[in-house]
């Protein structure tokens, strides 16, 4: 249904001269969304499970899966620590790489010569993580249902920023709390260098006019891509304001 714009209120029109939005959309994630690489990973190695060896067959299983496999475990364990900890700092995600550059370094060197340390060989050429196919179906299709429980969740609880409020939809029946928008002070905090390389994630804290307690969202997805269209939406109408009171 299209709206008639001689029912457009003032900042509805003026938003929509420069061509921005009239509300903004903002919704608090949980951690899991992180482990999507993962999931991803586990999709591709249970196909070609299932189509080199069938769904529960391990037979004769060659190089191929079981470095699928390693790779697998690698996404996963380096995406268990993206979810345990903060790497805040570029120094610290450069450490974190190169630790990671030099176990993997190692592993592969290992199992090409292995008589360059026979004794750490012997022990890399026993690690074989294999799973049949079902196995990876299974893991997938757990995260699967748990990025679809997420994803019903935050329809009952996400903020929505308009031109003159900010409003709080939360609840199974839709409740709804209302703060002043016009006044709103924004802070953007990267926390962790890794979920802002995954999603663009970060903290967004939301500072009313009208209320002492700071509004604080975690894993807001493309926070910067956020920051900067609020920051446009609140300064337009602040402009007009301003040339309409002149």
């Amino acid at each position: 249904m299209s709206v008639d714009p001689m029912t457009q209120s003032p900042e509805a029109k003026t938003l929509e001269k420069q061509g921005l939005p009239k509300s903004i959309y903002l919704v608090s994630y949980p951690k899991i969304v992180f482990m999507y690489p993962t999931v991803i990973a586990s999709l591709i190695v249970a196909i070609w499970m299932h189509m080199s060896h069938g769904l529960y067959g391990l037979e004769n299983v060659g190089r191929v899966s079981i470095t699928l496999g390693t790779v697998f475990l690698a996404i996963f364990a380096v995406n268990m620590v993206v979810i345990s900890f903060d790497f805040p700092r570029t120094t610290s995600l450069t450490l974190f790489f190169c630790i990671a550059a030099f176990v993997l370094g190692g592993y592969v060197l290992l199992s090409n010569v292995p008589d360059l340390a026979p004794f750490l060989s012997g022990i890399v050429s026993r690690v074989r993580p294999i799973a049949n196919a079902f196995f990876y179906y299974i893991f997938f299709s757990i995260f699967a249902a748990m990025f679809l429980l997420v994803k019903i969740g935050v329809q009952f609880d996400y903020w929505e920023v308009r031109p003159n409020e900010l409003l709080h939809h939360h609840g199974f029946l839709s409740d709804l709390e209302r703060f002043s928008a016009p006044n709103l002070r924004i802070d953007k905090e990267i926390n962790d260098l890794f979920e802002y390389m995954l999603l663009g994630s970060g903290r967004l804290i939301l500072h009313p006019s009208n209320e002492r307690r700071a509004i604080v969202l975690e894993n807001v997805f493309f926070i910067g891509d956020k920051e900067k269209s609020i920051t446009k939406m609140l300064g337009a109408l602040q402009v007009q304001v301003r040339d309409d009171s002149n």
